[in-house]
């Protein structure tokens, strides 16, 4: 196509071509991610609670025979104009309107056999029972890919946890190096922290939605009167029908649903931006501790051609960061859904909601790869636990020691020990490590402190707590996030039994 000079490629208005595909938002540009969180997969959903309903009424006998049918074969998301709905929603302020005018023309066509399938459609719903109940249908199907993908990842940093039990680091606290630590222990608080979140989001309940119009059922209750059913009834069958969790009433502007799912998805994506953040730092190259996985065209420049960037952790990130203004959104909508049904605070719900599946499953994507394929450097670890030489075991040393020293000139054991170390640290750098020594050796006589102790003391490996323990008792809180999809919490035994041939360890709060 030939352009003028200067002026701008025309833009096509309405072309499905101009949907949003997530340019500027590669975290979440995924054809999974898509097909379960985007426009499509919200319409499909409003298209599926229509006919589940169309079914429970006539099973109910509160439909004409063969309607169910009928509808369930006009709610084909591909039958519908995704955009022509959205321009159209601005009439009524939500998508429900639009859409169920072009399917009530949609089942009027096929009901070929005259039975008025038409009148199955949304009779007694309101627009509002269809969409909370769609995005909880979606929020299921979303739910359900996202905690396979974490549950893989979980396997992955138990087997990092396993395998690096005794992989001596360095611990850091407030950017300095703190403790030795074991870098099999940071992959168990890792697994704790995405397992702790992922056993939290499978534990919702998604719940579907009927009250009608002012939530009262008072069309329900004029559809039910005069036969066996209810309007309570026709709400669990249709709960049943979806797959979705029955409740006692409806919950038209109590949005504890929304607001605990979306608490769930953001504490998830809190646990995957620790590992990501610690991932970001560790291989850096000045401390290559760790490195991502390699991937053909995964982390390259637009201008330096020897750049391997960290890509699937910046893209982890990238979703954390963006995770708790959106779950605030969902809080603050909650507290103002004034009335009986809101003015506006409900419209907000629908982006932040679907906002957080989409990051939240695509984050899962990205950490399932990065961590089934994190590349583990222990000699770098030690490189970086040894810079800081037996420095870093002034804790241990002084909680060992200080008892063994008299008080002298005024000073206690432990303000002498404060002394060493203040000498050791205006040593040069290089000179630190058997400075410290030396000046232990003089404080502290042979006969009180052995050589051969003093060693043992100076050693990191002498002084990591519980390391192994906590990781140990972490895996065994969350055996069933702990082991791939293929193996069950029964295959691993990862606690001895009591005395009473018990495992007590399964039952810990």
């Amino acid at each position: 196509m030939n352009e003028t000079p200067g002026t701008a490629a025309p833009v096509h208005i309405g072309s499905t071509a101009d949907g949003d595909v997530g340019l500027l938002s590669p975290v979440s540009a995924s054809p999974l991610v898509a097909a379960l969180t985007g426009d499509r997969a919200v319409l499909a959903a409003i298209l599926a609670v229509e006919a589940g309903w169309a079914a429970v009424l006539e099973k109910a006998d509160l439909a004409p025979a063969g309607s169910a049918a009928v509808v369930a074969s006009a709610a084909e998301a591909g039958r519908y104009d995704l955009a022509d709905i959205a321009r159209r929603a601005q009439g009524g302020g939500n998508p429900v309107i639009p859409l169920l005018a072009d399917l009530r023309k949609q089942v009027q066509a096929r009901d070929t056999a005259n039975v008025g399938a038409v009148k199955a459609v949304h009779t007694s719903l309101t627009s509002q029972d269809v969409l909370d109940t769609a995005l909880m249908l979606v929020a299921r199907n979303t739910v359900e890919a996202l905690l396979a993908d974490l549950k893989t990842t979980t396997a992955a940093l138990a087997g990092l946890a396993d395998r690096h039990a005794d992989t001596l680091c360095v611990g850091r606290s407030l950017a300095r190096h703190s403790l030795p630590f074991t870098f099999g222990l940071r992959a168990a608080q890792w697994f704790h922290g995405v397992a702790a979140a992922g056993r939290q989001l499978e534990r919702l309940e998604l719940p579907v939605q009927f009250g009608g119009a002012a939530g009262t059922s008072a069309a329900g209750t004029l559809l039910t009167s005069g036969t066996a059913y209810t309007p309570f009834d026709l709400a669990d069958s249709l709960a049943a029908q979806l797959g979705l969790a029955a409740v006692p009433a409806p919950w038209h502007t109590n949005r504890l649903a929304i607001t605990s799912l979306g608490h769930a998805l953001a504490s998830v994506l809190d646990a995957y931006g620790k590992v990501a953040a610690d991932v970001l730092f560790l291989s850096r190259p000045e401390v290559a501790e760790l490195a991502e996985p390699r991937a053909a065209g995964r982390g390259v420049s637009s201008a330096m051609p020897q750049k391997q960037n960290p890509v699937l952790s910046v893209l982890v990130r990238s979703a954390a960061l963006q995770a708790p203004q959106l779950a605030a959104q969902l809080h603050l909508a909650a507290a103002n859904f004034n009335d009986e049904r809101p003015d506006g605070a409900w419209h907000t719900e629908w982006p932040a909601l679907c906002g957080l599946l989409r990051l939240a499953l695509a984050a899962a994507g990205h950490a399932k790869e990065l961590a089934e394929g994190l590349q583990v450097f222990p000699d770098a670890m030690r490189r970086n636990l040894d810079l800081a030489g037996p420095l870093l075991m002034a804790e241990g040393v002084g909680a060992a020691v200080a008892p063994l020293l008299e008080d002298k000139d005024g000073a206690t054991g432990k303000q002498q020990l404060q002394v060493v170390v203040d000498r050791t640290l205006a040593a040069p750098a290089a000179e630190q490590a058997g400075t410290y020594r030396r000046l232990l050796r003089e404080a502290v006589p042979v006969g009180q402190l052995t050589d051969l102790r003093l060693d043992q003391l100076l050693d990191p490996a002498s002084y990591l707590g519980q390391a192994a323990e906590i990781s140990r008792r972490i895996l065994a809180a969350f055996p069933d996030f702990a082991l791939p999809a293929s193996h069950s919490s029964a295959d691993i035994d990862p606690a001895p039994t009591d005395a009473n041939g018990a495992k007590p360890w399964l039952n810990r709060p």
